[in-house]
């Protein structure tokens, strides 16, 4: 495999409520500079990063409903779309965890799906953050098979700021759960190449890292020296 495979594969993120403008466009240079699938920025920040991104391929991606999930469906519905206005071409949303834990189904794929045909008016897609780590294995599915019914792109495990982050698991249990039609995102604690080919052999094909440079510096050692390889499933 190759470096550029692993950089398409990172949503890299500047999603931490301290970061300042200079410390938003210094981490969107870098995403320029390894070429990353995207930079996912809070919404506050989407037109820099568009600005800074200019003329590269690397994407620009934002967080809807984020961290928690419980903004009313209109709040995330006028956010996705003032998003997109601004140059976001992905949405990261976090699902209503409340109103799934409380078995409100209906509400859950109605809430998704008015973010989700917003967005795919435009042509941009919807990564749906499930917050694994408040869910049964039961709820993970349901929520897997929502995501599906109403059109997602992707289903990811994490917002990253909750208590735990992506394990092999739930990208396992998520994978087998959808469709080949819905993809599958990995976030919160792939720090190192090695949990990136990790979770890659679970069948993520995107994953959140703010750890981006010491990946790929990684990674560009190992194409060099011939070492840089799958993980063995």
């Amino acid at each position: 495999m190759t470096v550029k495979e692993i950089a398409k594969m990172i949503d890299h993120s500047l999603l931490r409520p301290e970061l300042t403008e200079a410390q938003v466009r210094e981490g969107c240079r870098l995403a320029r500079e390894y070429d990353t699938a995207s930079v996912c920025v809070k919404p506050c920040d989407v037109k820099i990063a568009k600005e800074e991104l200019q003329g590269s391929d690397v994407l620009v991606t934002t967080v809807i409903g984020f961290p928690h999930g419980s903004n009313k469906t209109s709040v995330k519905v006028a956010e996705a779309v003032e998003a997109i206005d601004e140059g976001a071409a992905e949405l990261d949303m976090v699902l209503n965890i409340g109103r799934l834990l409380s078995r409100q189904f209906d509400y859950v794929e109605a809430d998704i799906k008015a973010v989700v045909d917003a967005a795919h008016s435009q042509g941009v897609l919807v990564k749906v953050i499930l917050e694994n780590c408040y869910l049964t294995d039961e709820l993970k599915e349901i929520a897997c098979r929502i995501c599906e019914k109403v059109n997602a792109d992707f289903v990811k495990t994490s917002t990253g700021f909750g208590t735990g982050g992506a394990t092999l698991k739930d990208l396992e249990l998520m994978r087998r759960t959808c469709s080949e039609k819905v993809r599958v995102k990995a976030a919160g604690g792939v720090r190192t190449l090695d949990g990136a080919l990790e979770v890659r052999s679970k069948g993520a094909v995107r994953f959140g890292a703010t750890a981006t440079k010491a990946i790929i510096d990684e990674a560009e050692q190992r194409e060099q020296s011939g070492t840089l390889r799958e993980a063995e499933i």
